[in-house]
């Protein structure tokens, strides 16, 4: 069974994802993670968005992991651990502008369905229910006021990487990506048709969780 979380930067999905993952016994599929240690690989190796031919060179050359360990799941590009590095505000950006690429989405979206094959998953992202995964059993989308999601990213960011983070330049940095994510041509961020969406504005992390369980144990 796949269920599906999709929404914009900030929102707490991956948080949320992780609680309901637990609770139901399912594997999580963080593939936001697997953009942005794209983009993270891209930029190490010098290579922009707009390399169409050193792009395909380097997403041959791309093994991305997802290893659970005893301070959680680590996030392994070849070999090298990048779960911290992945989560800056930078390479977030830089993730959106690789996420526009056609071609890019065709490669991880074929790599997202080959590691769900045959699981039950919850799949977490900004188009697991409307690109990656349509026939999902269950899709939710989350949203919130832009406000509380640069508050919440802030918070999270100064917890990875513990140092303080300014919310104006933060919100700034998501309304950005929000205008990328959701304007470009290929798979825009958008709720899948019959996903429920949910605004967390006023609802804290249990809120949501009970919110989404309630929806699947009442089918």
């Amino acid at each position: 069974m796949i269920i599906t979380i999709d929404g914009p930067a900030g929102v707490g999905k991956g948080t949320i994802a992780k609680i309901i993952s637990k609770s139901l016994g399912f594997k999580y599929l963080d593939s936001g993670a697997m953009y942005r240690a794209l983009a993270l690989f891209a930029e190490l190796n010098g290579v922009t968005e707009k390399d169409s031919n050193k792009l395909k060179k380097i997403l041959i050359d791309l093994h991305i992991q997802f290893v659970d360990s005893q301070d959680g799941e680590r996030v392994l590009v070849n070999t090298d651990d990048v779960t911290e590095d992945i989560r800056t505000n930078e390479i977030s950006t830089l993730a959106s502008k690789f996420a526009a690429n056609n071609f890019v989405r065709t490669i991880l979206r074929e790599m997202q369905r080959r590691l769900v094959k045959n699981k039950d998953y919850i799949a977490e992202g900004r188009d697991m229910g409307t690109y990656v995964f349509p026939d999902a059993k269950y899709k939710f989308y989350l949203d919130a006021d832009l406000a509380i999601r640069a508050k919440r990213r802030a918070g999270q960011l100064k917890e990875i990487l513990g140092i303080a983070i300014n919310e104006d330049r933060v919100s700034k940095e998501i309304s950005d990506r929000d205008n990328l994510d959701m304007t470009r041509e290929s798979c825009p961020l958008h709720p899948a048709d019959d996903a429920v969406i949910i605004n967390t504005t006023d609802m804290n992390i249990d809120d949501v969780v009970r919110k989404i369980e309630s929806v699947i144990n009442s089918a």
